[in-house]
């Protein structure tokens, strides 16, 4: 397994670089640094307040969610495996002058990593596909929650993560949804910004995982479940006929296509 966490840094490690100066729009890091809300609109709406909450930040990558969500009040922690994200976290934070926390290591090794508990534990935008254990994921989400506390995660939906377009513009199943324990690898020498930089470290590992087994993860752990929502939106352009959602950096199936749930968001607390 570790050689697959070992690609995998290599491919984030590389992939900060072209993320923070990004010239696509994905990451909104100017208007992010001229003090404008940078949360994709989903998880702005669906997050709630938190005003002096404690909140980690699992798979912060470069850390702007977790610093959005300090200027909206939070006291934040971000974890992240690539050394590259964490110190352009870091350097971020000091940059604007907005508080933050950041870890390095491991999400499985996390328990020994941060001490303390938190209100609200925050994973959002292909993070669980990087993990091959959901319900140890589920179980260090717990641990880390304080009671009254809650997981907030939003996704892209793993049925469509299982779908590849064809030449001929369907989309079509590829990927096995019901996939066990093994990874399915790819060498994708672009990131899913847009950009155009070629990645050295192409090759990646990853896992879907059936929304049945995340949320019984979920339950298994011990946490009551507040909602389960799926979406018609996305964070980034899975497939090329999809089009701009005219709402901030989200995009959608076109018209003609048939309707598919593209993200799915769940909250979760513990009781």
């Amino acid at each position: 397994m570790e050689e697959y966490f070992a690609a995998n840094r290599r491919r984030w490690d590389e992939a900060v670089g072209i993320h923070v100066n990004s010239t696509t729009g994905a990451y909104r890091l100017p208007q992010f640094r001229a003090g404008a809300e940078v949360l994709a609109p989903i998880e702005s709406a669906e997050i709630g307040d938190v005003t002096g909450r404690r909140l980690l930040h699992l798979q912060c990558h470069f850390g702007l969610d977790t610093l959005s969500l300090a200027r909206r009040g939070a006291t934040v922690t971000g974890l992240d495996f690539s050394p590259k994200a964490v110190e352009a976290a870091r350097a971020l934070s000091a940059e604007s002058g907005v508080p933050g926390t950041f870890v390095l290591g491991n999400l499985y090794d996390a328990p020994d990593l941060i001490d303390g508990s938190f209100d609200v534990v925050y994973v959002t935008w292909g993070a669980i596909n990087w993990l091959p254990d959901i319900r140890r994921w589920a179980e260090i989400v717990a641990h880390f929650l304080a009671p009254g506390g809650y997981l907030y995660l939003l996704e892209g939906h793993p049925a469509v993560m299982a779908l590849e377009q064809a030449e001929d513009g369907r989309l079509v199943p590829h990927y096995p949804y019901f996939q066990g324990p093994e990874p399915f690898v790819s060498d994708e020498e672009t990131t899913y910004t847009g950009d155009t930089a070629r990645l050295v470290n192409a090759r990646c590992y990853e896992w879907i995982h059936p929304l049945s087994d995340v949320v019984n993860a979920v339950l298994g752990a011990g946490l009551a479940l507040d909602f389960l929502n799926e979406h018609d939106r996305l964070a980034w352009k899975l497939f090329p006929c999809m089009v701009d959602s005219g709402d901030r950096i989200m995009e959608r199936l076109p018209p003609e296509v048939t309707s598919l749930p593209l993200a799915f968001s769940l909250k979760a607390s513990k009781r």
